[in-house]
């Protein structure tokens, strides 16, 4: 059967839809990975902060570090935040209108607080 000039310029409309939400999902989830990756730094940065001493300057070095990093995973996540809501806005533009799953998916961690010397 032969497809009509209708029929192949509704599948190319449906190819775009697909590539724009394609697009919009990828951009998230490399935001999530650098995300997890500045996590994980900071993680591994606690583990050598519990070796040093109360009061060394050392640790105090290691907690600034630290602090800085967490900002960096603030802003950061503020980007993550970003590239959602730009796609349920393009989930919202191509008639997709339950976001449910995709916020369980694409789970964003919560804000971290810096650290403070005790």
């Amino acid at each position: 059967m032969e497809k009509t000039p209708e029929d192949i310029l509704q599948q190319e409309i449906l190819k775009e839809r697909a590539e724009v939400l394609g697009k919009a999902g990828i951009s998230v989830e490399k935001a999530l990975a650098k995300l997890r990756d500045i996590e994980a730094d900071i993680e591994e940065k606690k583990r050598l902060l519990t070796g040093l001493a109360q009061g060394d300057r050392e640790r105090l070095r290691a907690i600034k570090e630290i602090n800085r990093e967490i900002s960096r995973f603030n802003n950061q996540r503020e980007y993550v935040k970003l590239r959602f809501y730009y796609l349920v806005v393009t989930r919202e533009a191509l008639g997709l209108r339950r976001h449910q799953r995709i916020e369980e998916f694409y789970r964003i961690p919560p804000k971290k607080r810096h650290i403070r010397e005790a």
